[in-house]
């Protein structure tokens, strides 16, 4: 499994990082939604892990970008914010999950369950 990381934070990438490590044979990660599309056109991973609030490009406006360019992208908003308009909006974008940053730990289920799914 390929996995694309797209957080501001070095913190929140390295974390989710380890979380993921042990299911995924590779994984690329990004500090903006600016660098989002590039990275995911260089490396075709399986799944993106994309925040939401980050600044030069949000994760909402890089899921579009993404998803215009690969309308099959599997891309999953992983953030802090627990509010149903943003979800919404996530799903809109072409989002294909929505995991708060407080579930972490439910990363890998979550990839695997969804990994088994595309096939």
């Amino acid at each position: 499994m390929h996995l694309l990381i797209v957080d501001d934070s070095s913190v929140i990438r390295g974390l989710i990082r380890s979380i993921v490590g042990g299911i995924a044979d590779e994984i690329v990660d990004c500090n903006d939604g600016a660098h989002a599309r590039a990275a995911y056109i260089r490396h075709r991973p399986d799944f993106v892990l994309m925040d939401i609030d980050m600044k030069e490009l949000d994760g909402l406006a890089a899921t579009r970008e993404i998803r215009a360019f690969d309308p099959g992208a599997k891309i999953f908003i992983v953030t802090n914010y627990d509010a149903g308009d943003l979800k919404e909006a996530a799903y809109r974008a072409g989002a294909v999950g929505y995991v708060l940053k407080d579930n972490l730990l439910e990363l890998p289920a979550i990839l695997q369950n969804a990994f088994l799914a595309k096939d």
